[in-house]
């Protein structure tokens, strides 16, 4: 068990028969009245994002959960399998447990799957990766005065504004938190 003062960000718990996964926590001290912590939480199973207020002392039921370092092998119907770097053993993840990570999977990459009892809870993709531009309109010198952007599609089927400058064939660097363009490779 763990009292709200142990809380930090990315700490998990059960609550309600439920995996929660702290995003943010602050606690406050008011000038009449007990203290408390105000936290922003989100569900595991769905990634339901919630806002809840604990009394300060307050006893959680504090979860471990361990990481794996897994690579991306291959897709088939919706199940994704990825390899454990350790033991080799290829594990079968479902559509729904990827969710926000299938854009950015392409063969190979290595990923972070964490665990709470050999069950898998979510994947971590890495910060920063590359992808191929497969499908982009030809950008035109003189088209804006201020650099101006194009959609692309990439080797994923992820689609990102880009700079005029970049073609078809072309690796870029992408930022998976924000989905966005860094920088062509």
């Amino acid at each position: 068990m763990a009292t709200t003062a142990d809380f930090r960000n990315g700490m998990t718990f059960r609550m309600d028969n439920e995996l929660w996964k702290i995003l943010e926590f602050q606690h406050v001290k008011p000038g009449k009245g007990g203290a408390f912590v105000r936290t922003k939480l989100r569900r595991l199973s769905d990634g339901a994002v919630i806002e809840k207020t604990f009394r300060a002392g307050e006893k959680i039921d504090e979860i471990r959960i361990v990481a794996r370092q897994m690579q991306y092998l291959y897709k088939s119907n919706d199940l994704y399998y990825f390899m454990d770097e350790e033991t080799f053993e290829q594990q079968p993840l479902n559509r729904e447990l990827l969710k926000d990570a299938i854009p950015y999977l392409k063969e190979n990459i290595v990923v972070k799957v964490l665990w709470h009892e050999e069950q898998p809870l979510w994947i971590e993709v890495p910060q920063f990766i590359e992808l191929e531009v497969v499908k982009t309109d030809p950008g035109v010198r003189g088209d804006t005065a201020t650099g101006g952007s194009k959609p692309a599609e990439l080797e994923t089927g992820l689609s990102v504004q880009v700079p005029l400058f970049v073609n078809v064939g072309e690796v870029i660097k992408i930022d998976t938190t924000t989905g966005e363009y860094l920088t062509r490779v």
